[in-house]
């Protein structure tokens, strides 16, 4: 039985990821806020978090002193935490994603292949709602969408992306990447892709019901992450996609 440690265990996801390492027949343990992170990393087998980006340096901090592997669900993350992540990962397996839904992993294979398959006359917009607590925008995984897309199309998402439209804008740019966030009800999370052509229009969409996807994802990513050596990994991986 593997122990999978929850950082942020009385949030939503954390209740989730509890009812989810119960489902796969683990064991689960977690903290929240002011709870001692290293003393849960030297007795879990794997760490999962969804908290907060404010407390990941001090959570792979622990990590790595525990020799622990971590997968980091958490969103909003800024260039900095990518760095930490980064030097982490050579002393531990770090797994980060915006979303650890295997369907939505599958869905960003999708797309990337249909932007390496599309030239630029197909506009893409990545369009996302979730619901009225959401607190960033766009989404974890609008944004990984976006990646998928940028990474198909072998452009920078950095200088790609059109966000935040609103007056006098200009036209679209030829080749860019839009996005638009919407927030609401208690909307889990849905994603629509769009490459609207000339006179035809495709759409990639995932529709998330319940957060015990992106929970159940998670478990399988940490059980996985369990045997591999200190690098940084990725959910496609998880499903053998690259």
């Amino acid at each position: 039985m593997t122990s999978i440690g929850i950082i942020g265990s009385e949030g939503r996801m954390g209740v989730a990821l509890a009812a989810a390492i119960a489902q796969a027949g683990q064991q689960g343990g977690g903290v929240d806020r002011g709870g001692n992170v290293l003393k849960l990393a030297s007795e879990s087998d794997v760490l999962v978090d969804f908290s907060s980006p404010a407390a990941l340096e001090a959570t792979l901090d622990a990590c790595v002193a525990a020799q622990k592997p971590i997968v980091i669900g958490t969103t909003g993350l800024e260039e900095r935490h990518h760095y930490l992540i980064d030097d982490a990962a050579k002393d531990i397996a770090v797994l980060q994603t915006g979303n650890t839904s295997l369907g939505v992993t599958l869905l960003a294979h999708l797309v990337r292949e249909a932007a390496t398959r599309l030239d630029a006359g197909w506009d893409i917009e990545v369009v996302e709602m979730h619901h009225r607590m959401k607190v960033d925008a766009p989404s974890g995984t609008a944004l990984l969408l976006g990646q998928a897309a940028a990474e198909g199309r072998r452009i920078s998402l950095e200088t790609g992306a059109e966000r935040g439209r609103d007056g006098m804008t200009g036209a679209r740019g030829r080749g860019n990447i839009g996005f638009a966030s919407l927030r609401g009800g208690t909307v889990a999370g849905d994603h629509d892709v769009i490459f609207a052509g000339d006179e035809e229009m495709i759409t990639l969409s995932h529709r998330a019901e319940n957060r015990m996807i992106f929970a159940r994802g998670a478990v399988r990513a940490a059980l996985w992450l369990l045997n591999q050596k200190p690098d940084r990994y990725t959910m496609p991986q998880v499903l053998g996609l690259n």
